[in-house]
C-alpha cells in the first residue's frame, strides 16, 4: 500500500511521498539511520506537493486548527486535490501519515482516508523536519527561520490572550497570597503583644483581636499619660466604652515597665505596619471575592469563598476541578495519607481539603466520612455548572447549599433517634435484670 506523509510547517502544507515500503517495510531503524543524509533519506522521501500561506493570519488560523485537531477547508482541498483520487465505494489504496492523532482521526472521518500517526511516521516527519528547506527551493536565506520565529511569536500571544484560565490564576495567586499574609498578620500580632506587654502588660486581657490591640497600642503610646480624654477615641476602635474605661482604668495601675521615646517609637511603627498588613488583607478578600463570583459563584455560595479557592488552586483551575470525580474531590489536598495507606495497605482518607468546611466540624466524628462524601458529589456539580454552564448567578450553589444542611440535619436527627434506642434498650436491660434479683 503506497504512503503519504503531511507535514505542517510555518511556511505552508506540504505532501511526500514515500518510496521503498516494499523493501524497509516500516522499518524505524532504516529510517533513522538515513536521517541525517539527505542523499539517502531524499531517495525514501519525495516531495509531491507545496501549498504555502499567503499571509501570516492565515498561518496562524491553519496552526491554530491543527492544534486542535482539526481539519480546516484549506487543508481538505490541498489533500483532494494531490492525493489520488478515490472511486466512490472503493477503499483507498494508500495512507496517510500525520503527526497528531487527533487531526488524523479528523481526516478520517472526513475523507475515509486510513491515517497513521506511529513512531514510523514520527521518524519521517523529523526527516522531513531537518531538510525541508533542501526539498523547497524557493526559500530565502534564513527565510524558514524567520517565518517559524514569526508564526511562533503570533501563536502563543494568541494563545495567551484566549487563555480561558487566566481569571483562575489571579484566584490561585490571591489566595497563595492571602494565606501568606495570614502567617505573616499572626506573627506581627504575637510579636506585638509581647513588645508592648513589657509596657502594659493588663492590655492583652482587656483586648483580644490583633487589629484592634495594634489599635489601641497606638492610641495610648505612654500608659503614663492614660486619662479621660482617651476614651473617645479607644470607643471608637472599640466599640464599647465601658471596656475603653476599663482600659483607661487598667493604664493607670499598670504594673508594666516603662519605655523610653526611641522604644516608644519602635514599638508603635510596628504596630502600624501590622495595622497596614491587616487593611491589605481586607482589601485582597475582597478582590478574592469579587474574582470568585465571576468565575465560580455557585462553588463559593456552596462552601465558601476561601474554601472554593483553595479547591481551585489545589487543582491548578477550574476546568481541572470540574473534570474531577467526586471521590477525587472529596480526598484534594489528603495526597501524603493516600500514599501512606496504599503503601501500607490501610484505610485511605475520608476527607482532603473539604475538612475545614463547616458542614464537617458539625457532624459527628462517625458522620464526617459521609457528610463530605455527600458534599464532595456536590461540590463536583457545582464546578461544573460554574465552568460549563451559562449563567454567572450562584442560585444553583444556594440551592446545593440547603441541600447539604438538610443531609446534616437528618443525620443529626438519626443520631438522636439511635440514642433513644439506645438508651431504651439499657433500661429494659436494667429492668429485667432487677426482676431475675428479684425472683
Amino acid at each position: 500500500m503506497a504512503m503519504y506523509v503531511l507535514y505542517e510547517s510555518s511556511s505552508g502544507y506540504a505532501l511526500f511521498d514515500v518510496h521503498g515500503l516494499g523493501e524497509i517495510g516500516q522499518n524505524t531503524d532504516a529510517v533513522q539511520s538515513s536521517v541525517s543524509d539527505f542523499s539517502r533519506f531524499g531517495q525514501i522521501v519525495k516531495l509531491t506537493a507545496f501549498h504555502p500561506w499567503q499571509t501570516a493570519l492565515d498561518a496562524q488560523n491553519q496552526v491554530n486548527a491543527i492544534s486542535e485537531g482539526f481539519m480546516s477547508d484549506e487543508l481538505r482541498s490541498f489533500l483532494d486535490l494531490n492525493l489520488p483520487k478515490v472511486k466512490e465505494g472503493e477503499e483507498p489504496k494508500f495512507s496517510l501519515g500525520v503527526s497528531d492523532p487527533k487531526l488524523g482521526s479528523c481526516i478520517s472521518e472526513a475523507t475515509k482516508i486510513h491515517c497513521q500517526s506511529n513512531e514510523f511516521v514520527h521518524e519521517l516527519l523529523r526527516g522531513v523536519r531537518q531538510h525541508f528547506d533542501s526539498f523547497i527551493n524557493d526559500f530565502k536565506p534564513n527565510g524558514l527561520e524567520k517565518a517559524q520565529h514569526g508564526l511562533a511569536q503570533s501563536y502563543s500571544k494568541a494563545k495567551v490572550k484566549s487563555n480561558d484560565s487566566l481569571e483562575d490564576h489571579m484566584v490561585i495567586h490571591s489566595i497563595g497570597l492571602l494565606d501568606t499574609v495570614d502567617k505573616k498578620i499572626n506573627t506581627f500580632g504575637m510579636s506585638t503583644r509581647e513588645w508592648y506587654s513589657w509596657h502594659f502588660p493588663e492590655l492583652v486581657n482587656i483586648v483580644d483581636d490583633n487589629y484592634m490591640y495594634a489599635q489601641v497600642s497606638n492610641i495610648i503610646e505612654d500608659k503614663s499619660k492614660l486619662s479621660e480624654e482617651h476614651v473617645p477615641m479607644l470607643t471608637k476602635v472599640l466599640g464599647d466604652e465601658d471596656k475603653a474605661r476599663e482600659v483607661v482604668k487598667a493604664g493607670q495601675i499598670s504594673m508594666g515597665q516603662g519605655l523610653g521615646p526611641v522604644d516608644l517609637i519602635n514599638v508603635q511603627t510596628f504596630a502600624q505596619k501590622l495595622i497596614e498588613l491587616m487593611d491589605y488583607r481586607k482589601q485582597l478578600y475582597d478582590y478574592l471575592v469579587v474574582k470568585m463570583n465571576n468565575i465560580a459563584p455557585n462553588l463559593a455560595a456552596l462552601i465558601g469563598v476561601i474554601f472554593a479557592a483553595r479547591l481551585i488552586s489545589h487543582a491548578g483551575s477550574l476546568r481541572n476541578l470540574a473534570m474531577y470525580p467526586s471521590s477525587t474531590l472529596q480526598i484534594l489536598g489528603a495526597d501524603k495519607a493516600l500514599l501512606r495507606a496504599l503503601r501500607t495497605g490501610g484505610n485511605g482518607p475520608k476527607h482532603g481539603l473539604i475538612f475545614d468546611s463547616s458542614f464537617i466540624s458539625r457532624a459527628s466524628a462517625k458522620n464526617k466520612g459521609r457528610i463530605a462524601r455527600y458534599l464532595a458529589n456536590k461540590c463536583s456539580i457545582a464546578a461544573r455548572v460554574d465552568y460549563f454552564g451559562d449563567s454567572s448567578g450562584s442560585d444553583f450553589g444556594e440551592k446545593l447549599r440547603e441541600e447539604v444542611e438538610e443531609r446534616l440535619e437528618s443525620y443529626v436527627i438519626l443520631e438522636e433517634v439511635l440514642d433513644g434506642f439506645e438508651e431504651n434498650d439499657e433500661e429494659i436491660v436494667d429492668t429485667s435484670e432487677e426482676e431475675i434479683d428479684e425472683e
